[in-house]
């Protein structure tokens, strides 16, 4: 996973807030937190792993399918971040 070395902390502060929440999750279920507040907090990790594989995918697309010295309008520069921009909408 070499082309995300750039974003590594970003990701690996984003992997932690995600274990938190993993970890908050079991204490609710632990506890018999009602089943309300246990989806919420489960919808919020999974909002939280979403963001995650959209920045990995964000990473990929720019490192490894665009020339960094193309212009930006470029129509394979175009199209690489219209498909960064359906990636964040589907995702996050």
């Amino acid at each position: 996973m070499s082309h995300v070395a750039k974003e590594k902390q970003k990701l690996l502060n984003r992997l932690k807030r995600l274990r938190g929440q993993l970890e908050a999750i079991e204490r609710a279920v632990e506890a018999d937190t009602e089943c309300a507040r246990v989806l919420q907090q489960a919808t919020s990790c999974r909002g939280a792993l979403d963001g995650f594989i959209a920045e990995v995918i964000e990473d990929h697309i720019r490192e490894h399918m665009l020339d960094p010295d193309a212009p930006r309008d470029d129509p394979r520069t175009q199209a690489a971040e219209e498909l960064v921009a359906i990636v964040h909408a589907y995702l996050t």
